[in-house]
């Protein structure tokens, strides 16, 4: 019999958050609900009563609440939450003020700080009095190109104490990755780094930012923020443009002034990842925003008050977004800019140790490529502190839950989660009051009516389908920017089945309740009318020492379609007739037959996605002959240039 990777003890459990909120829907509501299953039930059932619940439960900051909680709870889209609540969101977050740190930053081994809650407060202070004097009000928009630094964070908190609308992205995007996506909003205020650090180089993006400004008429200031030291050469090089430290030099440290506005009133322009095309503009409300990290941070991550919160992330990811949440706990934000493996893989864990890390939040990839790297942290590194690992962006192999608790902490909750930026947040992920089972998420997120679906609509107590969510959610995007009619939001996500979320995922629900993500559902495969998840054929394969990395694609061949696999080999291995048959018979007998590649290519690279997302439908599209639309929403464009005419896939 089977048994948990992980399961708490009734300690453990009693001390949870979430079992503190379990006794407080009980007690408010005349509720008996014993365990998770039955909140999770009562949180999909009774939405008044559980959103009621977490935002008094969480102390949702707030000018007034208004009743009802719900309004037009039937549509989806169309549900409004807390329609009558004025509030703000940068007023939930800075919680506190006093001396403890509210944010600590490594950028690689150049840059150390940390800033006190009330040295938060204060510059969140001098940055709205600056932005203010610029004109800069409610809906107007506030773009940056940063790294995940406190210039970022504060700049973002006090834009939203005026209810502007933030979007960032990563400095290393490049030009036409930009203004692909700044280009749709007519940004006002740009805040921008004068460069920064990656795998030991420092980089100078001064001529990027200059060709990005002259191509966004819409600015009216332009403000550099020094990292590599060279921000005034940047400014004196700009128009109306100014350094941070001259931007809030001439405003001293007072009272903040909070909008109080709607609980839908926009607070965050997301984009989608951009590879069939122009980036969407996804448009996320203030109050969903808080409400539903809130949800995720506190009951579904355990995080308190005086916690110590690590996301791996750039400011181009939505995972950074989430992670500011955080400061509405009281939690302090640990940010981390640069390569995760300079000087080496342990530097995260390095940082964990030092800053006592409550929660070490990373990526599937980072784990695994952690694990073929041999490095075994639990061997060198105490990680006392950390109680939850988070691991989200693409399915986390049934083989790297084993290298967690193995190699990096064995008392640890795994929390796997998965969502997207689509909702700014999670369909399902950990559960601190429930075991680990390998290979699986523990369960759904509360409040998220999680289900799979079989093509004709119809839920799959068993089996892979689409994963859905059948009922209306806070965190649903107010819409798409310069999408009027709401033709491009419904296309987006209900279009497949009326009135109900189909988020593109390819998944199955296991005996034990929780979820398995088997990939994108667009880029699954279906030779012989079987669709198979790509992420089954990644767990095998990638688990060979001879394989770095694996991409598969359905190629379109002799009126059906074939799996073609193009695996990354480490240094020193090629691809022979032996390692190919290896390939194949360790995916023919981990997965099935039917996940076999007809074709097995080496590659030196593979394309990806800013955050990190391999992406099968570019390559494919490349196989097919077709061009992709938007290479720039790519890391590492010119990969795709190996996937052309591969003289193997013509036959």
């Amino acid at each position: 019999m089977s048994v948990p990777l992980w399961q708490p003890d009734d300690t453990r459990i009693a001390a949870t958050v979430l079992d503190r909120f379990r006794n407080f829907v009980n007690r408010t509501c005349n509720e008996n609900i014993a365990g998770f299953d039955g909140l999770y039930r009562f949180s999909v059932d009774q939405p008044e009563a559980f959103w009621g619940g977490v935002w008094a439960f969480c102390g949702v900051r707030a000018q007034s609440r208004g009743e009802p909680v719900i309004e037009d709870g039937d549509k989806m889209p169309g549900a409004r939450y807390f329609p009558e609540a004025r509030l703000n969101y940068a007023e939930n977050l800075l919680v506190k003020n006093d001396g403890t740190p509210a944010l600590v930053f490594r950028g690689e081994d150049r840059v150390s700080r940390s800033v006190t809650w009330t040295e938060l407060s204060d510059l969140v202070s001098q940055a709205q009095q600056a932005l203010n004097q610029d004109g800069l009000s409610s809906g107007d928009r506030i773009a940056a190109i940063m790294p995940n630094m406190p210039e970022t964070a504060i700049a973002m908190l006090g834009a939203a104490s005026l209810g502007a609308i933030w979007s960032s992205c990563s400095p290393d995007f490049g030009e036409r990755g930009i203004l692909d996506r700044f280009g749709q909003i007519d940004p006002t205020v740009l805040v921008v780094s004068d460069g920064y650090y990656y795998n030991g180089k420092t980089i100078d993006i001064a001529d990027k930012i200059k060709a990005v400004v002259a191509q966004l008429p819409s600015l009216k200031r332009v403000v550099v923020v020094s990292y590599i030291g060279t921000a005034e050469t940047v400014a004196d090089g700009l128009s109306q443009a100014v350094t941070w430290d001259g931007y809030l030099a001439p405003h001293a440290a007072d009272e903040i002034t909070f909008e109080q506005l709607p609980f839908d009133h926009p607070l965050y322009i997301l984009f989608s990842s951009g590879t069939t095309g122009a980036p969407k503009c996804i448009v996320h409300s203030a109050g969903a925003i808080l409400i539903k990290h809130l949800v995720e941070q506190q009951l579904h991550c355990d995080l308190k008050d005086g916690d110590r919160l690590f996301y791996f992330s750039t400011c181009g990811w939505m995972m950074w977004n989430w992670l500011m949440t955080g400061l509405a706990s009281g939690a302090t934000l640990l940010l981390y800019d640069g390569s995760p493996f300079y000087p080496s893989g342990n530097v995260l864990f390095d940082y964990a140790d030092a800053e006592k890390a409550t929660i070490f939040g990373t990526s599937a990839k980072f784990i695994d490529a952690l694990k073929k790297s041999g490095l075994r942290p639990k061997d060198t590194h105490s990680l006392a502190s950390v109680d939850t690992v988070m691991s989200t962006g693409s399915p986390l192999a049934a083989e790297s839950f084993d290298f967690v608790h193995d190699a990096i902490k064995q008392d640890v909750l795994l929390a796997s989660v998965s969502g997207g930026t689509d909702i700014a947040g999670c369909f399902v992920g950990g559960v601190p009051t429930t075991p680990v089972w390998r290979g699986e998420i523990q369960g759904p997120i509360l409040g998220m009516a999680v289900d799979v679906w079989d093509d004709d609509g119809k839920p799959m107590a068993s089996g892979k389908g689409e994963l859905v969510c059948t009922r209306p959610f806070p965190s649903m995007p107010v819409g798409f920017w310069n999408d009027a009619d709401g033709s491009k939001y419904h296309g987006a996500y209900f279009s497949r089945f009326d009135g109900v979320w189909c988020h593109g995922d390819f998944a199955e629900i296991t005996e034990h309740g929780g979820y398995i993500i088997h990939g994108r559902s667009d880029a699954t495969l279906n030779p012989g009318g079987v669709r198979i998840g790509t992420a089954e054929i990644y767990a095998q394969v990638e688990q060979m020492p001879e394989v770095i990395e694996a991409l598969a694609i359905g190629q379109d061949w002799d009126n059906d379609a074939r799996v073609v696999l193009f695996v990354v080999l480490a240094q020193g291995v090629s691809l022979d007739d032996d390692l190919t048959a290896a390939i194949k018979q360790r995916i023919r007998t981990g997965a099935s037959p039917r996940h076999v590649p007809a074709k097995v290519v080496a590659v030196d690279d593979i394309p990806r996605t800013k955050s990190g997302k391999i992406t099968e439908l570019a390559v494919r599209d490349i196989v097919h002959g077709r061009e992709v639309k938007n290479k720039e929403a790519l890391a590492n464009p010119q990969a795709l240039d190996l996937y052309r005419n591969i003289p193997e896939l013509q036959s």
